[in-house]
């Protein structure tokens, strides 16, 4: 069976991966051992540790389990994403929004390799969600995928795709003084952004419910092409318990 290995530049916590690389991850090795070429649903069970051998397994029913020893650490299945997408926004307005991230001035895991701000270029992807004006329960963002993104310094991997389209839905919420991590993340990739592209992702908040949000992500490329979109639910913690 193979094993999925996290490097620890791909954290979110500290102590764990960032939920939406670590899905991305699991999705593909989901479609590779079962054939389905549908989008898979990737449900986070317990903090996904990094530099750690995970064992992947096939679970009946087109299911996949990703375990650390007994411990369920994560499944996916195939599922249906019908989702609106976010409409677009300039990549000029998506700057004008990422000026307002709010978690520039308070962030429960500045690391995190998607929205960390104390992530240097070339090593996290440096996703800033700030909210637009007009439409206050929605994030814009810039992104310009950088070479180590890549294989073949050109098309940008899948799981940074994934990867960019999380923590742009979370920030619909006020992660700052309500810590989050996602719980669970459904996504389509049609078109792989290129490196360079000046790309805009996009969150819509959908909902809320107890210690639980809703949203949906979209990312479109430098001449407003839509090439993914996203599903996820956010779940509250203390973020102590996820750094250990």
């Amino acid at each position: 069976m193979p094993r999925l290995v996290v490097d620890r530049r791909f954290h979110g916590p500290p102590g764990s991966a960032n939920g939406g690389y670590f899905a991305g991850r699991v999705a593909q090795l989901a479609g590779t051992l079962t054939g389905a070429a549908v989008p898979f649903q990737v449900t986070l069970r317990k903090p996904p540790p990094l530099e750690t051998p995970l064992r992947v397994a096939p679970a009946g029913e087109g299911r996949v389990e990703i375990r650390h020893g007994d411990q369920l650490v994560a499944e996916a299945e195939p599922a249906a994403l019908d989702v609106t997408p976010v409409p677009p926004v300039t990549f000029a307005e998506a700057e004008t929004a990422a000026k307002g991230y709010a978690g520039f001035t308070a962030h429960p895991f500045p690391g995190c390799f998607t929205c960390g701000p104390e992530r240097t270029a070339g090593d996290g992807l440096r996703i800033f969600p700030g909210p637009l004006g007009d439409r206050p329960d929605t994030t814009a963002c810039p992104w310009v995928p950088d070479p180590s993104l890549s294989e073949d310094g050109r098309t940008v991997l899948p799981e940074f795709v994934w990867a960019a389209l999380d923590c742009p839905g979370g920030w619909t919420v006020d992660l700052g003084g309500r810590p989050m991590v996602l719980g669970r993340m459904t996504a389509q990739v049609d078109t792989l952004p290129t490196v360079g592209d000046q790309c805009v992702v996009l969150g819509r908040l959908l909902g809320q419910e107890g210690r639980k949000a809703f949203s949906v992500t979209t990312l479109y490329d430098g001449a407003g092409r839509e090439l993914a979109r996203a599903r996820a639910v956010w779940i509250m913690v203390d973020p102590a318990r996820i750094t250990g």
